[in-house]
Order: C-alpha cells, then structure tokens, then sequence
C-alpha cells in the first residue's frame, strides 16, 4: 500500500493530534478526577462531621437540661404535683422539641406530665425507665408506641423519638423518682436543613444520611432508604474513628462520592454512635471533570481537522516541486530535451535538483557516446551507408511489415563496372572519392523508407518495398533509374571518370521463406549480368 505526500502528512498530523489528545485526555481527566475526589470528597466529609457535631452538641444539651432540671427542689419530697407540671409544661413551651416531658416515681408510675399525658400510668416496661433508673439514659431514635395516639399529629407522620431520662435523688442521695422525655427526631430535619440547604446551592444531588449504631438502620435522609440497612463498607470505616471520603460502590445504584463521619459524643455526653453520611452522585460530581474531557475530544478532533488540512496544504507545498521534477522526468524519457527545474524554497528539494540534473548531463553525454558508438558501428565508414549489420536489422523488420501488410521485398545487389581500373589507374584516393559519390546517387534513387547499404568494396544492396502485383516491373524502373545515374561521369579532382553497374533482382513474398534465400538468388543475378556484357539488370526468381 503507498499513499501521497498529500495523504500521508495530513494523516500523519491527524493522527498525532488524535494520539496527543487521548493522552491528555487520560493525564487531566486523572489529574482532574483526582483533584475533584480530594476537593468535593474532602468538602463532603467536612459537612459530614459538622452535622455529627451538631447532632451531639444538640444531645449533650437537651440531657442536660434533663439532668438540670432533675436537680431542682420541687422534685423533692413532698411532692408539688402542680408545680412539677407547670415546669414541666414550661420546659415543653420553651423547647417545643421535648414533645413529652414526664416525672415517675421508683414503680414507674407517672406522676405528673405535660399536658396530663399518660399521668397515672405505668411505663416501668419501657426502656425510658427501665435504664433511667440506672443512671443518666440516652435512647436511640425510635418508633412512638404509648404516645403515638395521644400526641397531635397534624401531618399524620409517624412518630419517632430518642429519650432522656434521669434518676432523682433526695438529699440522702437516695432515688426518688425517674425524670424522663421524648424528644422529637424532628428536630434532626431542621439540623440537616442547616447543613443541606447551603450545600445543595452548590452540589446537586447531595443526599444526607444519619445511620444508627444498633441496626445499620436509616435514621434520617431519603423517604426511600429511611429504616432500610445501609453495607457495612462507609458504616465500617467510620465507625473505626475515620473522618474522611471514598468512592461508594452502591449495587445498582450507581457509585457515589461519599463523605462520612462518626459521631462519637460531645464533651460529657458519649454519643449514641450515628454514623453521619453526606454524598454525591459520582457522575454529577465528577460532571466538570467529564465536561472538560468532551471538551478536549472537540477541540483535539478539531485540531485534528485543522491540521490535516494543514498539512495537506504543506504536503502541496513540498511536493509541488517534486511533482515538477516527475513530469520532467517523464518528459525526458520521452525523448523531450529540457532541465531538471530547482527550488530554493527546500534545500533538500534543491539537493535533488541538483543530483538529478547531474545524472541527466552524464546520462546525456553516455547516451551521445552510446549512440555515436551504435551509429558508426552499423554504417560505413567510408560512405557513411549502412552496413551488413545494419542491412540485416533493417530486412528483419521489413519483413515482418511486409507479412502483415502482404507486401514484397525487391531486393537489388549492385557491382560497380570499371572500378578496379579506377582504382589502379588514379589510386585508392581516387577510388573512395568515387565510392562516397556513388552512394549520394544511390541514395538519390531510392525512397527514404527503403535501405541501401554498403557491403564491402564496390558491392552494394538495395531494398525495395514493392507491391504484390508487379514487383519486377517496380524494381527494374528503380534498377534501371540507377543505372544511368551511375553511368554519368563523376568529376574528380579537375577530370571526368566513367564507371558502369551490374544489377542482380530477386523478389521475397510473404508466402516463400526465409529472405537469406532471396538474396542468395540476387547475388548469383548480380553475376549473370557481370558474365552477360555488364551494365544491365538480371532477375533471378524464386523456386
């Protein structure tokens, strides 16, 4: 397979571009992913544990309040039921987020509660008293069981709760009573609220997750993951104390650039272990990054574009000289005598130039030499007529004309009367000067398609092309024609000399065989007119 200058530059420079883009593409669209991960990632694990943060902060200071609360002296004995209901209630009325605040004694019966709720009865099976009595107990979100049908519930949303209840004790340090509240898991909305609602100005997509410690379970984000089981692998590595970011592989879901932190407490206050998830997307997150590499496909295959007619224009301007050269090489083989033609633009154009037409002048000068060499070996020296060699290239091809035209050959062999005498009387000189005006009138007599050659001597052949029809009477008007020329005097050095001329015909047809016969039979005619008076034609016809 070959290509053109043209085609293979501006290929070549396409596909440098393409390579050069695809890998760029791959250096910044890792670099980018990189940077992306480490910025959005890191930014996602902040938020992450600023909501963990507020998560415990909000706990340590509503149990707080609760212990605070427990230690005042209306929960001392004798009991003031009215007092103890009326802090109560302003507790609730300050802090809407205590949805049920309630004082039991060490049986577990309520004693006094906001709104009346549940007074006079007894909730020792509930965990709410169960570990309060223990100590200072902080329950883990859970559904409303007992208050779910006497609480308002506009919405008509499920009731969740986290508890916190206390022990009481006298002065003695004896315990008295159970100081115990549900507060509302509600109040976790307005904290993601304050942490989402800025984040999604910037970051579309980002989902908010508050895991509990027991179960795996969703606690707080989307109405369709809440209560359902998260994998252990984010919940994993937070939980190992790790504030931090991955790339999540969710099961058919798609991945999701995760930050995640562990709320473990606040000062007093141990933290119930909610595992705070903030994430992406990760094709939104890293929308930018991918944005940018279809950005670099369309300006890579755009330069590619420019630069393969870039270089198909450069190609142009490069070969063009060289395509100058070719057709003047062309020409040249053709017989066309011109110069190789230069271009300053290249130098190495230029070189070419300048080695071709080298070759050329040499090719040139061995070719006149070649040919010189060729010319003087098919003609004679003396004459300047054909040789034998000559006479049989021509008879090879004039018979293969002759065939395919259905032609024939006259052939005529020619002896000169008289020149011995010449030769002896007036000298060799003498005789040479004869011979090279002999051959003008020869020449004279003949047609320039037809040949006649020098054999040696004063011997000397003629061939005709003739028709079909009447070959002798051809040939003997062209025999006849050179023998009067020949007998007309020959003016030599001042005098005036005379000579004769034998001629011997035969005639080649396309239908008899090989012409060596023919001339065979001519010369033994030449010879018959020598021994029957000279200076006269004898035909001799083929068997």
């Amino acid at each position: 397979m070959s290509f053109n200058l043209r085609t293979f530059f501006s290929g070549a420079f396409a596909v440098i571009i393409i390579l050069l883009t695809g890998l760029l593409i791959w250096i910044i669209g890792s670099e980018s992913t990189k940077s992306v991960e480490r910025s959005i990632g890191g930014s996602l694990a902040e938020e992450a544990y600023q909501m963990a943060e507020k998560l415990d902060h909000f706990m340590w200071s509503r149990s707080g309040e609760v212990q605070v609360l427990s230690r005042l002296n209306a929960f001392q004995e004798p009991y003031d039921k009215a007092e103890i209901s009326g802090l109560l209630n302003q507790l609730k009325s300050s802090l809407p987020v205590f949805t049920w605040v309630g004082f039991l004694d060490t049986d577990g019966t309520v004693l006094s509660s906001t709104d009346n709720i549940l007074a006079g009865q007894n909730i020792s099976q509930r965990p709410v008293f169960q570990e309060g009595i223990k100590g200072l107990f902080i329950g883990d979100v859970h559904d409303a069981v007992l208050l779910s049908k006497l609480l308002p519930n506009p919405g008509g949303e499920e009731l969740q709760f986290v508890d916190v209840s206390v022990p009481v004790y006298n002065q003695q340090g004896q315990t008295t009573g159970i100081l115990a509240a549900h507060l509302s898991w509600e109040w976790s909305r307005e904290v993601e609220k304050s942490i989402v609602t800025p984040l999604k100005e910037r970051m579309n997509g980002v989902e908010v997750l508050v895991v509990s410690r027991n179960d795996d379970t969703v606690l707080l984000g989307p109405d369709n993951l809440v209560g359902s089981r998260l994998p252990d692998q984010v919940l994993h590595k937070a939980r190992e104390g790790q504030n931090s970011w991955m790339i999540e592989r969710a099961d058919g879901k798609g991945d999701y650039l995760t930050g995640y932190a562990y709320g473990d407490g606040y000062l007093n206050y141990p933290g119930l272990g909610w595992t705070v998830i903030i994430r992406q997307p990760a094709d939104i997150a890293f929308a930018p990054v991918h944005q940018f590499e279809r950005f670099i496909i369309l300006s890579g295959l755009a330069a590619a574009v420019i630069f393969g007619i870039l270089g198909w224009f450069l190609a142009g301007w490069v070969s063009r000289p060289l395509n100058a050269i070719s057709r003047t090489a062309d020409q040249l083989s053709s017989g066309a005598c011109l110069d190789i033609p230069t271009s300053g633009r290249i130098k190495d154009v230029a070189l070419l130039s300048a080695s071709l037409q080298n070759l050329v002048d040499n090719l040139t000068k061995t070719e006149k030499k070649l040919s010189y060499m060729s010319d003087k070996a098919m003609h004679d020296s003396l004459t300047g007529l054909p040789n034998r060699t000559a006479l049989d290239e021509f008879m090879a091809h004039a018979v293969s004309k002759a065939r395919q035209n259905q032609t024939t050959l006259s052939i005529l062999y020619l002896d000169l009367d008289g020149f011995k005498k010449v030769n002896d009387t007036y000298g060799h000189a003498t005789g040479d000067v004869l011979l090279q005006q002999v051959a003008g009138r020869l020449l004279e007599s003949t047609r320039d398609h037809e040949i006649v050659a020098r054999l040696g001597g004063d011997e000397f052949v003629v061939i005709l092309h003739t028709s079909a029809g009447k070959p002798m009477y051809e040939a003997e008007i062209v025999a006849t024609r050179i023998i009067n020329k020949i007998n007309l005097p020959f003016l030599i050095g001042g005098g005036s000399l005379h000579v004769g001329c034998s001629v011997g015909a035969a005639v080649w047809s396309p239908e008899a065989g090989e012409p060596a016969e023919t001339m065979r039979l001519a010369d033994e005619a030449l010879y018959i007119s020598k021994r029957s008076g000279k200076n006269r034609i004898t035909f001799e016809a083929a068997g």
